[in-house]
């Protein structure tokens, strides 16, 4: 049983590889596929009669785990010099200014429907407003460098501003003066806990001569951001420090004090360590929807009570996009088409408290967003190439 078991895991691994590789080529995000290959193989355990285990439980453990390994690659490729800036603030801009936009506009329609708290509707709103940079990055390999660029900054900050927004909502019961305050002293907080541990941490990459280096920075990245989530702090924050820190060494080597890291042994380790950390990540992300994919009932799927919205929710993030690109003087294709929802979605969805979730909000909604947003991108970069955007 047990090597059936690991056959059927390392196939499942392999065929997620496959689906990965021949994305770019095929255009069909590998979120689909993967979700698809999940939903498919427990269709197979019926079909022979097979009950598996209850595997519920370890869809929030691989959520985090991912989200934390997302955040760090996706940190860790974004390059702050003075080059960027413009990018840089272009790019936050769109981030912010969707989120709130479309966070305010489907809480406000939630609150109406279901007769609801404002905080609560806008708790519920929130994990349909957040760009998905686990699908957004992989799609965009063969877009123009400025294109791919933009995604990577917009769908990488989009999570982190997306998760501060929610941990915000979640906590304060009562939004005022107060809490705001109370909000930005914990950000304080987390930037100073963030430079001690980015500090430690790169010490002990340029330093650790044990041939085992990678996998306890990791393990203390996790460590680290569990223990901010116990004391509500924004841990993300954290992992986005540490990744632009270690991105950005070339940068910083202007600075003396930036000699203390030894920049050119760490370098090297940084090098290595974005590797381990792309392996890493796509072995969790595959195995995350994988089981989604999995956990999926074919009724949620086809639910049309919830279909009307789920292209009502979907065609607001596209308006709202359109609006946005207009604003801020951005080519309109192909951006418009890359908003996913995914990872950060489900996973803020899950986080939800069973007091404070709405029957409305349901798994049926949150997958079929996420379905149409993926293949109205799909859509997009097949019919729009690059060759096409260019002229």
């Amino acid at each position: 049983m047990t090597i059936t078991i690991i056959i059927i895991l390392c196939t499942l691994l392999l065929l997620a590889y496959v689906f990965d590789i021949s994305s770019p080529l095929t255009k069909i995000p590998s979120v689909i596929l993967l979700l698809v290959l999940g939903w498919l193989f427990h269709r197979v355990l019926d079909f022979f009669d097979i009950v598996p285990p209850d595997l519920n439980v370890l869809l929030p453990i691989l959520g985090t785990i991912g989200l934390i390994l997302i955040v760090l690659e996706g940190a860790l490729e974004v390059e702050l010099n003075q080059s960027k800036i413009s990018v840089i603030k272009k790019s936050s801009l769109m981030a912010v200014l969707t989120l709130v936009v479309l966070a305010l506009s489907l809480g406000y329609i939630i609150h109406a429907r279901e007769n609801v708290p404002f905080r609560i509707a806008l708790l519920n709103a929130i994990p349909f407003c957040v760009i998905s940079s686990s699908i957004a990055i992989p799609s965009v390999k063969n877009l123009p460098q400025k294109d791919k660029e933009f995604v990577i900054y917009e769908s990488s900050l989009s999570d982190i501003f997306g998760v501060l927004l929610f941990n915000f909502v979640a906590v304060n019961h009562f939004i005022h003066a107060k809490t705001i305050g109370l909000f930005f002293v914990q950000l304080l907080l987390m930037f100073s806990i963030s430079f001690v541990s980015v500090a430690g941490l790169s010490l002990l990459l340029s330093r650790n001569k044990h041939h085992i280096t990678y996998s306890p920075i990791i393990l203390m990245v996790i460590l680290i951001y569990a223990g901010s989530k116990i004391l509500h702090l924004p841990g993300l924050l954290f992992i986005l420090i540490f990744g632009l820190f270690l991105g950005n060494l070339d940068e910083l080597k202007r600075f003396k004090w930036i000699n203390y890291f030894k920049p050119e042994r760490l370098d090297t380790e940084v090098a290595k360590f974005k590797d381990i950390t792309a392996e890493a990540t796509f072995l969790i992300r595959a195995l995350f929807f994988m089981l989604f994919g999995f956990l999926l009932q074919t009724q949620e799927i086809i639910n049309l009570e919830t279909l009307p919205w789920a292209v009502a929710i979907a065609f607001g993030i596209v308006i709202t996009r359109w609006i946005a690109l207009w604003l801020l003087k951005l080519p309109v294709l192909p951006l418009l088409f890359i908003a996913p929802r995914g990872l950060i979605t489900i996973l803020l969805f899950l986080a939800i408290i069973s007091i404070e979730s709405i029957p409305f909000v349901n798994s049926s909604l949150v997958i079929q967003t996420i379905i149409i947003s993926v293949l109205f991108m799909m859509i997009g970069l097949v019919i729009f190439k690059p060759s096409m955007i260019g002229k």
